[in-house]
């Protein structure tokens, strides 16, 4: 279906219309049209036209009203100030552009078919360790932004760069050949292993290995030699290296599954990934001249990045001893997803710390050509997961806290919450149990979307989980409202009638409806899914004081407007559904 033009879009026309009748020169010029709190919409463009045509902006504002002809979605326009226009729409536009919306299955968000092609690099644990709440941010954003470009048409191709190499390897390695049976599993009948089972055989390992590399020399000269073979492609290294992604996957995977998100194996392409492309990007690098030998090192300079001591900082691509930092495998990595993914965007979902890292990186890939004016890269930094006293979340005794636990305890008082209200609804205990699962997990996200990435935020579940205020659950039960409407609703249909003059919380909601592509577009081009939460936020809230103001139900109103409320209710409910999807959070039925 063609997309749905917006009443933005239209009362934009209208203007553009008048302005090229009144003024033939300034037919091309912007009403800088905006949602406004004094009307419907303002169009604040006329100000700067008259100071280039040197005319009175009320006089030209006055011309450009006269010019507009009589029309059907143009209620009023009343000039104000120094020239504003505030524009006031018909109810009737108002009802019959979200009748358009709602006969769209996208809602009116247009499908751009040319779109690019985005790699996202986002959820990027590290093998045989733990995931940390440090992960959480990059996991939560990046889903978000895959599901926002995806829906507005842009081919998603997800990444995630694990930590699966480095010299650490070296100690695990060696440790398991020295101890076979420390992977083994203790699962019986097939049964599969857990991803805690997975993550306390490696935390074993790794605790035990770690021991005997700090305590013994021998120990620590053989895991080294070991780091040689596992580099040379020595077989039997590389076959027990896998050993250790593979347990590690399993773990991975079931942290994921509690994060509702769906990562598949294919898209998980780590550090070791880009081997095989090191040796050559270093020699590109230096052929070209965008990288020099420093000291024995391959080193890019720029004159912005200096260190403490006022001396430039160099981005290392190469070490003096032959080995490869993260640069070389992040440039590799930029090489391969535009060169062979064809990518036209490249979005990274990483730490804020490391802007200087990306900022260096992405300006050697523009020097040896890998991006350019048709492909961009962006770093989507985010801030740090802060605990209620504002400093870094860890637990009572100062440890990193675990991301297991942080999600185990959010849906268990997520669950609490909703055991609370069952009764009233009469939910079964799997309802109560699979509810508590999409209350508890869509706080957790909608806590860390609602809040700009680059900002850091407070990790409150006792706020996470209200119902009251902006929160996930909040827009949840205003779902769950919606639908129970529908139950008591009897033969009333939902249907539009755009004749009827609309209450004000009904323009309100109405308006605010129409705005859903709008802000979808916008989040997918910002890379801003926090738009989308403060838009949907905004839409609970106006269904809220809709549900209070206008009855739907009881008291019962005439056939037709209770209709066209259940039309509104009707959009709301998918509008909310579709929005949350995108943010990959569930709306429950029944809550």
């Amino acid at each position: 279906m063609a997309s749905v033009p917006s009443l933005a879009s239209t009362v934009q026309q209208r203007l553009a219309d008048g302005l090229s009748a009144a003024l033939p020169d300034a037919a091309s010029a912007d009403p800088l049209l905006r949602r406004s709190d004094r009307a419907d919409f303002q169009a604040n463009g006329i100000l700067a036209l008259a100071k280039q045509l040197k005319g009175n902006p009320r006089e030209l504002a006055t011309k450009v009203v006269e010019a507009i002809p009589a029309n059907d979605v143009l209620k009023e326009i009343e000039v104000s100030g120094p020239g504003f226009l505030n524009i006031t729409v018909t109810d009737t536009a108002i009802v019959e552009t979200l009748a358009a919306r709602a006969a769209d299955a996208r809602l009116g968000v247009p499908f751009n078919e040319s779109a690019g092609t985005t790699v996202i690099d986002y959820a990027q644990p590290n093998v045989a360790k733990e995931m940390h709440v440090g992960h959480l941010r990059s996991a939560v954003i990046g889903a978000a932004m895959v599901e926002i470009l995806e829906f507005t048409g842009e081919t998603v191709v997800r990444r995630h760069h694990i930590g699966d190499w480095g010299t650490q390897f070296g100690m695990l390695i060696q440790y398991l050949i020295e101890h076979p049976h420390e992977l083994d599993h203790k699962a019986e009948d097939g049964a599969e292993v857990s991803g805690e089972e997975a993550m306390s055989n490696l935390n074993r390992l790794y605790k035990a290995s770690r021991a005997l590399f700090d305590s013994d020399e021998e120990f620590k000269t053989r895991a080294r030699a070991r780091v040689v073979d596992l580099q040379a492609g020595d077989a039997e290294t590389l076959a027990l290296w896998q050993r250790f992604v593979d347990e590690s996957k399993i773990y991975f995977y079931s942290v994921f599954d509690k994060l509702d998100m769906d990562i598949r194996d294919g898209d998980v392409v780590g550090e070791s990934g880009y081997n095989d492309m090191l040796t050559e990007t270093c020699h590109i690098l230096e052929e070209s001249g965008v990288a020099v030998r420093s000291e024995g090192a391959l080193c890019v300079f720029f004159d912005d990045v200096k260190g403490p001591d006022g001396n430039p900082t160099p981005l290392i691509v190469q070490k003096s001893d032959g080995g490869f930092g993260y640069a070389a495998t992040d440039l590799s990595a930029i090489r391969d997803r535009v060169q062979n993914l064809k990518a036209s965007s490249l979005l990274y979902v990483v730490d804020a710390r490391q802007s200087l890292h990306f900022k260096m990186v992405f300006e050697t890939a523009r020097r040896a050509g890998w991006l350019n004016d048709e492909v961009k890269a962006v770093q989507l930094a985010f801030g740090t997961v802060l605990g209620k006293d504002g400093k870094p979340f860890k637990t009572r005794e100062g440890e990193t806290v675990r991301l297991v636990d942080l999600l185990d305890e959010a849906v268990d008082r997520a669950t609490a919450v909703v055991r609370e209200k069952a009764e009233k609804v009469g939910l079964t205990e799997t309802e109560i149990v699979e509810n508590g699962q999409y209350v508890g997990i869509g706080a957790v996200k909608y806590a860390d979307l609602s809040t700009s990435a680059a900002r850091d935020y407070k990790f409150d579940l006792d706020q996470m989980v209200s119902l009251n205020g902006d929160t996930s659950v909040y827009l949840q039960y205003a779902y769950a409202r919606i639908k129970s409407i529908f139950g008591k609703a009897g033969d009333r249909t939902p249907a539009a009638h755009p004749e009827l003059e609309l209450a004000p919380a009904e323009r309100a909601l109405g308006l605010h409806l129409d705005q859903f592509a709008e802000t979808v577009s916008e989040a997918a081009a910002e890379y801003a899914p926090h738009k989308l939460t403060a838009y949907l936020y905004q839409l609970a809230s106006l269904y809220t004081t809709f549900y209070d103001q206008c009855p739907v139900i009881k008291p019962e109103p005439a056939q037709e407007v209770a209709e066209n409320r259940l039309f509104l209710c009707d959009l709301t409910a998918r509008t909310l559904h579709q929005g949350m999807a995108l943010l990959g959070i569930r709306t429950p039925e029944r809550l």
